[in-house]
């Protein structure tokens, strides 16, 4: 392994957790660095021209993207290598009305998105991120703000007014969650109107007259770093699943053009991804449509294609080893981890796993397996979505991480580097 490379990589890594405070930044930070790889935005209105060896991307929502590089040989020969993760990560989303005056405080009321583990969540400094969409002389624009620094909290409770706190302290969302923003009596504004300001202060050629709609979430300002003794763990908010967005997008950017490649970065994933954006909605099979409009060359394509869903994976957690399966206990910085399920919670089978086996091999990359004991129930990714409505090989892998869906999660320093690594052989790979 090339260490000088590897730090570099995560010192860009860390750059984009750090500008991705919700899936809208997510996208246009990922939008930025294809940009500057020499990818063209395309927009879903307009007739596309795509060129051979050209490298394009595409957003959905601001929320979900695709990039791609059109192959010079023929799709129906050669398939198509594609991968894919999700950009959203369980979160506390303000309500549309989130203003709460009590007992002399103004706080914002919020709802979980996503599996949220909620107690983390608690005596963090917040701020404040999303997209705006508001009113000008013209009609109706849309624009991300984000306070960047902390200007809300949620105390915890004193143990002396809870003396069970730790031993089985229960959280009511809609009771315990509303954010401490400030003293009522110091903030005569509503929140629109507070958020009409952040807005014209970030946008100040907006024109804005006052604000429509908008999707703002709470998120740690606490920054990713790196930690551990001889810092060998990344720790930071959302990354699951912005991980794999990043190990995909700066895969796809060393393609060297020949094959047809293509990175999926869907929104909505922890809710289901029922939605236009997510991986059950049409986004994928409009692209590839689009990129292939001839129905049988498209089938034939498929049936030579292979997708890798990435989605981080459940590290054995040192002080919890008994929840981990004792043959598939993935360990941090031991490598990428292929994860299966005999319910096809994770689209795995023996023909994709071995082809990553295979990839990894010649990569010179450790890789490990992981399935969920037998006695608890399994989560799922975009994999088996994608490979159903697709209807293309699939396989799951993924990043060992404690803390999953925790505000502040970890991950090892070399496990994603060496994905990425994978990813890239993957993408320019002549036989699949």
């Amino acid at each position: 392994m090339n260490e000088a490379a590897r730090d570099a990589f995560n010192h860009e890594l860390l750059c984009f957790l750090g500008a991705s405070p919700t899936p809208f930044h997510a996208v246009g930070a990922l939008a930025s660095l294809l940009e500057e790889g020499g990818f063209r935005e395309l927009r879903e209105q307009d007739a596309w021209a795509c060129e051979a060896g050209g490298r394009y991307f595409v957003r959905r929502n601001d929320s979900s993207l695709i990039a791609f590089v059109k192959g010079r040989v023929a799709a129906e020969d050669a398939g198509l290598r594609m991968a894919g993760a999700h950009t959203d990560s369980p979160c506390l989303r303000l309500k549309p009305r989130p203003e709460l005056r009590r007992s002399g405080y103004l706080q914002l009321g919020v709802e979980v998105y996503g599996g949220a583990l909620l107690n983390p969540w608690f005596d963090r400094d917040l701020s404040i991120a999303g997209r705006v969409s508001y009113a000008t002389a013209g009609g109706v624009a849309h624009a991300l703000i984000d306070f960047r620094e902390p200007v809300a909290v949620i105390p915890s409770l004193a143990i002396h007014l809870d003396r069970e706190a730790n031993s089985g302290r229960a959280v009511n969302a809609q009771n315990h969650l509303p954010a401490l923003l400030a003293l009522a009596d110091s903030e005569p504004r509503d929140f629109a109107a507070i958020v009409l300001g952040r807005l014209r202060e970030e946008h100040p050629d907006c024109g804005a007259l006052r604000v429509l709609d908008c999707e703002l979430s709470l998120y740690d300002t606490q920054p990713p770093r790196l930690v551990g003794l001889h810092r060998e763990f990344i720790a930071g908010a959302r990354l699951d699943n912005l991980l794999s967005c990043f190990a995909g997008v700066h895969a796809l950017m060393e393609s060297d053009g020949e094959f047809d490649a293509i990175m999926v970065c869907n929104d909505h994933e922890e809710v289901g991804s029922v939605s236009a954006a997510g991986a059950q909605g049409p986004m994928l099979n409009s692209l590839l449509a689009r990129l292939l409009p001839e129905r049988e060359r498209r089938e034939r394509a498929l049936a030579s294609s292979l997708m890798i869903s990435a989605d981080n994976a459940h590290g054995v957690h040192p002080n919890f080893a008994d929840k981990h399966d004792g043959n598939h206990g993935p360990a941090l910085n031991a490598g990428p981890v292929i994860k299966v399920n005999a319910s096809q919670r994770y689209a795995t089978n023996s023909e994709t796993a071995a082809l990553f086996r295979w990839l990894c091999e010649a990569e010179g990359v450790p890789v490990q397996s992981f399935a969920v004991r037998s006695d608890m129930a399994c989560g799922s990714t975009i994999g088996p979505l994608t490979a159903a409505n697709v209807g293309v090989r699939t396989l799951d892998v993924g990043v060992p991480t404690f803390a999953m869906h925790s505000p502040r999660e970890l991950a090892g320093t070399s496990d994603l580097h060496a994905l990425a690594r994978v990813l890239s052989r993957f993408f320019r790979q002549p036989a699949l």
